[in-house]
């Protein structure tokens, strides 16, 4: 029996206008009536998912949100942070320089603030998206005296993927992978949504063989692999559609809600 459905926010759940579906949010108040827990696992900052959150009542369920790619586990109920991993400020100052050589730009979070001394289209993607405000600085180096949680390294995606090889090779104690095809997620060794999918399921005494997980990319692979029942939305790239265990409906085809008719609702 399945017990947690977990759900990759962009892409996956939201659809191309960056919205959940009618049919995906019924379909998701309803199985959570059942008793099957949802948890919203992304790349995205922690305040970049909370109104996701809200309008599925995660809330009233206690529920959580993984977001930083699997860097903090937070109560959708309390806001109380259960799990935090971070990149120390010697770790990020090495990956600035990396993003140097290879000709990226590079971003951090603060708070509600996105960092930067670059500006371009993808950096505008990213704020778009998350609804942050962006702090353009004179020096990164200076201004990212602390710890953060995540950086991404940003590019046109033909280089990014030279870019992700080479730092792959480079930062091989680091969690690196895309979301998009022109973000490089990267964050603390053993950080990834799998890892921490699991990290949630032993406090709640949850079996991976009772995790469904659905997603749409790279950074979606290890919580795919960790479920029982791992699947990918209809938009994903033929060849991660290989590594999961079915393929559903596209994100703006109600894909969440097929899974959730198909496996969920009548077990």
């Amino acid at each position: 029996m399945y017990r947690l459905l977990v759900l990759d926010l962009d892409d996956t759940l939201l659809n191309s206008s960056g919205e959940i579906s009618a049919v995906d949010r019924d379909a998701i108040l309803a199985v959570q009536e059942k008793g099957v827990r949802v948890v919203l696992a992304s790349g995205r900052p922690t305040g970049a998912m909370v109104r996701f959150a809200q309008e599925l009542r995660l809330d009233h369920h206690d529920s959580y949100l993984i977001s930083f790619n699997g860097g903090e586990i937070v109560s959708a109920a309390t806001g109380e942070i259960l799990f935090e991993k971070s990149l120390s400020k010697e770790e990020i100052a090495d990956l600035y320089e990396f993003s140097r050589a290879e000709n990226s730009s590079i971003i951090t979070y603060r708070g509600t603030h996105i960092i930067s001394e670059d500006s371009d289209q993808y950096i505008d993607f990213e704020l778009n998206l998350t609804r942050m405000n962006f702090q353009k600085v004179d020096s990164f180096l200076d201004e990212v005296q602390y710890s953060a949680i995540k950086c991404i390294l940003l590019a046109e995606p033909s280089h990014l993927k030279m870019v992700e090889a080479k730092m792959k090779k480079e930062f091989s104690d680091k969690s690196v992978s895309i979301s998009k095809p022109f973000f490089l997620e990267v964050t603390a060794a053993g950080i990834d949504k799998g890892h921490t999918v699991a990290r949630l399921c032993e406090k709640l005494g949850i079996d991976s063989s009772e995790v469904v997980a659905v997603g749409n990319a790279e950074n979606d692979l290890s919580m795919i692999e960790f479920a029982g029942l791992g699947l990918w939305v209809a938009n994903t790239d033929e060849p991660l559609q290989l590594k999961g265990d079915g393929v559903v409906p596209s994100c703006d085809e109600g894909g969440v809600a097929f899974a959730i008719e198909t496996y969920l609702m009548d077990q």
